[in-house]
């Protein structure tokens, strides 16, 4: 493979043009529980055309780096959040838009801790856990009608440790 992604630790900046993310970071926007729980209010947009949200729980086989990128996917009826169920880093690899097609993709490793919410239509990997268990829970649009398409790259990708 002559294609190749360095991975990059996941920040919100560089994120934003794909979607949320979710960390505890910074001072609560609450204190509940008489003090005791930090609440970070709002942070995800969830976006549905129709349908409602819904709450999976996924359990994917790890992976590692060097990665094989060959596709990703989109969701174009709803936005779709990844929440680990464990204090491991996951891999996460979006592309931008460009006629109806993914362009050049991006990759990321989150820190321990982070959670990704993909805007909808925004077009990412599958969901790639570095560790196992890869316990998720995964909140995204339960509804009728198509809400996945999926692009194969004539030529893999190699996605590489930054």
């Amino acid at each position: 493979m002559s294609r190749r992604i360095v991975a990059m630790p996941l920040t919100p900046e560089a994120f934003a043009p794909f979607g949320d993310v979710l960390e505890v970071a910074g001072e609560p926007d609450k204190l509940i529980n008489q003090g005791q729980c930090g609440r970070y209010h709002d942070r995800a947009e969830l976006d549905f055309s129709d349908g409602r949200a819904g709450i999976s729980l996924f359990n994917a086989n790890p992976r590692s780096l060097p990665y094989r990128l060959d596709m990703v996917e989109r969701h174009p009826e709803g936005s779709q959040a990844f929440l680990p169920m464990t204090q491991h880093p996951f891999l996460v690899v979006v592309a931008p838009d460009e006629n109806g097609r993914p362009g050049e993709p991006l990759a990321f490793v989150t820190a321990p801790g982070q959670a990704v919410n993909y805007h909808r239509g925004t077009w990412h990997g599958v969901l790639a856990p570095l560790h196992a268990p890869g316990l998720f829970a995964v909140i995204d649009r339960i509804g009728e009608g198509a809400n996945l398409e999926e692009a194969w790259f004539d030529e893999p990708y190699e996605v590489v440790a930054g």
